[in-house]
């Protein structure tokens, strides 16, 4: 057990509570580490004091599921603030799906918590012999015995670490895995507060190699200590007010599957269409008052947050009646409605609830059935194969029966259970050219990227294994159709350094809608730094370096840096009928290599572009 000499008492350093928690679970070790002033400066929270810890103590060579592996999961100077969605935390290591970095948010309490318990994060390493969880208090942390929760859903294991340390629901904040966790499943990830979900690059795996069932997070007793009230006061007003013009405010996502139909970039049974075939009255109950008149929604909000977003729901009718949920977000429609061939909105949502509960991240798993689908249809792969469950489009207990399977890794399940691309490649002959995923190991997010150049392009110069920009930013509409491809990677470079500095800070994009401007305002408000728009875009260029150059040191080059065939294939109907991104592919990583600063042939951050960002330590490593 690790206690604080001074009890719960925020530094003077200002929005920070200026300590980390090291956890050594090989030796049931716990220990404080200090923050200091430059380093937060110069990192700002969550993925940037995440990815410099990662760069410096995962030497290249290291496995993903090594002990040496680094799990850091961390809020930012904006947690536990008036903020909206400030109870937002990040999850950092190597993932098993790139073999390269990670860095992956969710929402919820925890963000909040972990501050008011006086720590900015948790860095742990090491793994136990036997399952186990961390708890953690104002001031204090320890480590318990969790055998009896191994095999647990997730759902089911927050409701026994609730029962067991007798908290309710906004007492504790408890993040675990489920069986896919546990079976080292690639595609596993992190599940917080419900369905909560830090997934992408399988960091639920990672957490499952340590076999660290769960980590809970009292709510403390500490206030985050703020320079200056009244400004913070002033932007979160601000925020919000901007956060309410937008359909998400009320709504969500799940308004998207609708217009994502109509403009084209729907994903459809595994990219082989780009026209959702589905009859009217089918279609009206994925809308967005369709389903919260007939679903009982009952608020259920996170952190700080006045958005109408996360809800609670029971199944009203049909084979899955009574089945108590949470309001599935446009992705996980996505997955297991039209790209899985499937019309039945309540059949979705129960999909969505089970692949949440087994502790799989949704667009990978998505994914891998419409992959499995096609190949069954065409052959490839018959139902005797699988373990005798026949795969056909839309066949929702096929879908549960595999999505049990793969998490348990169990007969066929476990070749599925290493991704869309090694099973595929395991597979070989044509199920390779159908597979849809980026030659670094990940899939896409739910959308159909033909149509999104940018996003495509974004998927696979990624380093982290999902999208890393957001061209709202700078005004663009990121919705639009295709684009000038020039264009799109010179937009990608010039905003490259605003997502990492918005994950660094501990709050929800739906709140912030990564308003650069507001939120420097918000950073200097809680340290008093006169912190300005150009030092976060800086400060999270430095982060998006430093995470480049992990990944170099640890096996990435340019040869990576593409879509699999049927990612980048040309959409046969639909608004981008005919139309490829692939001819221009040379050219978009050209022009984007030379706007990051970094040498083509290598992929390297060049030695003049690392020193100006004052990381001049790696300049020297990586030449």
């Amino acid at each position: 057990m690790c206690h604080s000499e001074e009890g719960v008492q925020l530094s003077d350093l200002t929005g920070y509570a200026g300590k980390m928690l090291r956890v050594n679970l090989t030796n049931s070790q716990i220990r404080e580490e200090k923050l200091d002033r430059m380093t937060c400066r110069k990192y700002i929270g969550g993925t940037g004091i995440g990815a410099r810890i990662l760069y410096d103590e995962v030497l290249p060579g290291t496995e993903w599921s090594s002990p040496e592996n680094r799990l850091i999961i961390a809020s930012g100077p904006l947690g536990g603030t008036r903020i909206g969605g400030s109870g937002t935390f990040c999850v950092v290591t190597k993932g098993p799906l790139t073999n390269g970095a990670a860095s992956v948010q969710a929402n919820g309490f925890l963000g909040a918590f972990l501050k008011m318990c006086g720590y900015d994060g948790v860095v742990l390493h090491g793994a136990s012999t036997n399952w186990t969880y961390l708890y953690i208090m104002s001031g204090s942390a320890e480590l318990r015995e969790a055998n009896h929760l191994a095999g647990r859903d997730t759902f089911t294991t927050e409701q026994m670490i609730r029962r067991e340390l007798a908290k309710g629901e906004r007492e504790i904040s408890v993040a675990s895995i489920g069986p896919a966790g546990e079976n080292l499943v690639k595609f596993a990830g992190i599940f917080a507060d419900g369905g909560h979900s830090a997934s992408h690059n399988g960091s639920g795996a990672v957490m499952g190699a340590k076999k660290l069932k769960a980590i809970a997070v009292q709510r403390g007793k500490a206030a985050v200590t703020i320079k200056n009230k009244r400004l913070l006061s002033t932007v979160s007003n601000q925020l919000l007010v901007d956060a309410k013009k937008h359909s998400t405010f009320k709504w969500g996502t799940l308004p998207v599957i609708m217009a994502a139909k109509e403009e084209g970039w729907l994903p459809i049974k595994n990219y082989t269409t780009n026209i959702w075939a589905i009859e009217q009255k089918m279609l009206a109950e994925f809308d967005e008052q369709s389903i919260r008149d007939k679903y009982n929604p009952k608020p259920n909000p996170c952190w700080a947050c006045q958005h109408e977003h996360c809800h609670r729901m029971t199944i009203t009718e049909g084979p899955y009646a009574g089945l108590a949920i949470e309001e599935p977000e446009y992705e996980q429609f996505a997955a297991w409605g039209p790209n899985t061939g499937q019309t039945d909105v309540s059949a979705a949502m129960m999909l969505s609830h089970e692949t949440d509960r087994l502790g799989m991240e949704n667009n990978e798993a998505g994914w891998l059935i419409s992959w499995l689908m096609e190949c069954y249809e065409k052959g490839i792969l018959s139902g005797k194969v699988m373990d005798g469950i026949e795969m056909t489009w839309g066949n929702v207990e096929a879908t549960r029966k595999m999505l049990g399977k793969i998490a348990a890794r169990d007969g066929f399940g476990d070749i599925l259970a290493e991704g869309v691309m090694r099973a595929s490649q395991h597979i070989g002959g044509q199920s390779t050219s159908i597979a849809i995923y980026t030659k670094k190991g990940n899939t896409p997010r739910g959308h159909d990227h033909r149509t999104r150049w940018h996003e495509m392009f974004d998927t696979c110069v990624s380093d982290t294994g999902t999208i890393e920009t957001h061209l709202i930013v700078l005004g663009y509409n990121q919705f639009s159709q295709l684009g000038d491809p020039i264009e799109i990677s010179t937009l990608t470079a010039r905003s490259r350094g605003a997502m990492p500095f918005h994950d660094s800070l501990g709050v929800c994009l739906f709140n912030t809608r990564m308003n650069v401007p507001l939120l420097s305002q918000a950073v200097s408000a809680v340290t008093g730094w006169g912190f300005t728009s150009n030092e976060a875009m800086t400060a999270g260029l430095r982060i998006a370096n430093v995470l480049r150059a992990f990944n170099i040191r640890h096996g990435l080059t340019p040869s990576l840096e593409y879509p699999s065939d049927r990612y980048g294939s040309t959409p046969v109907d639909g608004p981008a009928k005919g139309k490829s991104i692939m001819p221009y592919w040379e050219q978009m990583l050209d022009n984007y290599y030379e706007l990051m600063g970094w040498d083509r042939a290598t992929g390297k951050p060049l030695p003049h572009t690392l020193e100006d960002l004052g990381l001049d330590d790696i300049a020297r490593d990586l030449w």
